[in-house]
């Protein structure tokens, strides 16, 4: 993977993806930023959270799982103290389908967390705490991006 940051002002930086993608990171104000992206450590958690829910799709889909709507909700604490790594992050996943099979759904968020997630997996060794819930909706929830 290549990837490269550059320094835009103050703390605010655009970071660009090998695969040509772009996101803005910066600061809050109290940092010397103006909060116009995301946070570093922001993006470390929603990278956890979305390689989780890449692989719980991609196993219930394979499983034939008729899935319309997957959401990660992220909890994560960190440490009160510089640096300020994280001690534990809590992935919840709303699901929605037709007759999703529970021990399905749980198989999936299992696998992702114990072999497939390599963001949920790096971290761990590290000594993050990381945890997953679930519950299946009917349909999409308020609020939810549209069925693919």
């Amino acid at each position: 993977m290549q990837a490269r940051v550059n320094w835009v002002e103050d703390v605010m930086f655009v970071a660009e993806s090998g695969s040509g993608h772009a996101i803005v990171l910066d600061g809050a104000p109290e940092g010397g930023g103006r909060n116009l992206g995301m946070r570093p450590m922001e993006l470390v958690a929603l990278g956890v959270a979305g390689c989780s829910s890449y692989d719980v799709v991609s196993i219930l889909r394979k499983a034939r799982q008729k899935i319309s709507h997957c959401e990660a909700r992220v909890s994560a604490e960190r440490a009160d103290a510089v640096p300020a790594v994280f001690e534990s992050i809590h992935l919840h996943f709303r699901l929605a389908g037709e007759n999703l099979n529970e021990a399905q759904v749980a198989r999936a968020i299992k696998l992702s967390a114990e072999k497939y997630c390599s963001a949920s997996i790096m971290l761990k060794r590290a000594g993050v705490k990381i945890t997953h819930d679930y519950e299946i909706v009917d349909g999409a929830p308020a609020g939810a991006t549209a069925d693919r």
